[in-house]
């Protein structure tokens, strides 16, 4: 589910993902595949993690991050779901053909 909002999506992104919905901050993203295909990307994590899991996984890699580097921008691409995502969002097949727990490629 698609849902507009620039409230929701923090300041300096343009998409949020929180199973089953996706968050965007503006009205022509909607229209961006590589955007969706990134969030659909981060729907397919949540799932596999059973949801909450992947939360917990995503804060505690974010603060692990942070304490290396100390910049909030680079923690949040040395995630490995972001990395994932990010990698692959160009590959508008890839969720379909994407192997189960496949963001532990990009982890460490």
């Amino acid at each position: 589910m698609l849902i507009v909002s620039k409230y929701l999506v923090p300041k300096g992104y343009r998409g949020l993902t929180v199973f089953p919905f996706v968050f965007l901050k503006q009205r022509e993203s909607v229209a961006d595949a590589v955007l969706l295909n990134h969030e659909k990307i981060h729907l397919r994590q949540q799932l596999e993690l059973l949801i909450l899991p992947f939360f917990v996984w995503y804060a505690l890699a974010f603060l692990w991050h942070f304490s290396k580097e100390q910049d909030a921008k680079r923690a949040y691409r040395a995630i490995s779901f972001e990395r994932e995502a990010y990698a692959n969002e160009k590959d508008l097949h890839y969720v379909k053909q994407r192997s189960f727990w496949k963001f532990l490629k990009y982890f460490g």
